[in-house]
């Protein structure tokens, strides 16, 4: 695994853009689209969340052709890949609110 603190430097190097606010029912799917800078042909991008009073915990990462997920959320989010419109974008199933967090894209290792 990445450790979180690396990853969240990178951002000083590339511009990543994500709404400012998403609302989600309980039950109801999470979209959140990231928009790059770089090229997502030759660069990890991850998702990270923050609940409110907590620390950082990595949901996962994803390259063109791989993926990485930590275990426990593997089965509640998945990362696509846009490398023509060069988006990196969150899904999440069965939100709870336990599941309310600032959510956050960041550039990988390269």
């Amino acid at each position: 695994m990445f450790d979180i603190k690396k990853l969240i430097m990178f951002l000083s190097c590339a511009q990543l853009t994500q709404p400012a606010s998403v609302i989600v029912q309980p039950g109801q799917r999470l979209t959140i689209t990231c928009q790059v800078s770089y090229s997502l042909s030759g660069d990890w991008t991850a998702w990270i969340r923050q609940p409110a009073g907590k620390g950082l915990e990595w949901i996962g990462m994803k390259y063109t052709g791989d993926s990485r997920y930590k275990d426990s959320l593997k089965s509640k989010f998945s990362i696509q890949l846009d490398t023509s419109s060069k988006t990196v974008t969150l899904n999440g199933q069965n939100m709870q609110p336990e599941d309310t967090a600032v959510y956050y894209c960041a550039r990988g290792p390269q």
